[in-house]
């Protein structure tokens, strides 16, 4: 299996495709939880504002283990309410 890469969600966050570029993303926080690209690129998808900068670190440790559809879908009640 090939390691994804910042290019490659990119890409796809270029194409529009916001779910895809945030999954790779993620695996890239699995495999490197300080990549700043990576980061940067999730608070900016997701939508993560920097007045909330605590509960961003919070969330975006939570977004990067989450597995089940549940923690995805609180996940997402999340971001509607910032």
């Amino acid at each position: 299996m090939m390691k994804n890469t910042v290019t490659e969600a990119s890409i796809y966050e270029a194409q529009g495709l916001k779910n895809e570029a945030l999954e790779i993303y993620k695996n890239i926080l699995k495999e490197d939880p300080n990549n700043q690209n990576a980061i940067n690129a999730v608070r900016r998808l997701s939508g993560l504002k920097s007045k909330h900068k605590d509960l961003n670190t919070q969330m975006l440790d939570f977004f990067i283990n989450m597995k089940s559809n549940e923690e995805i879908n609180e996940f997402k009640r999340w971001l509607v309410k910032i």
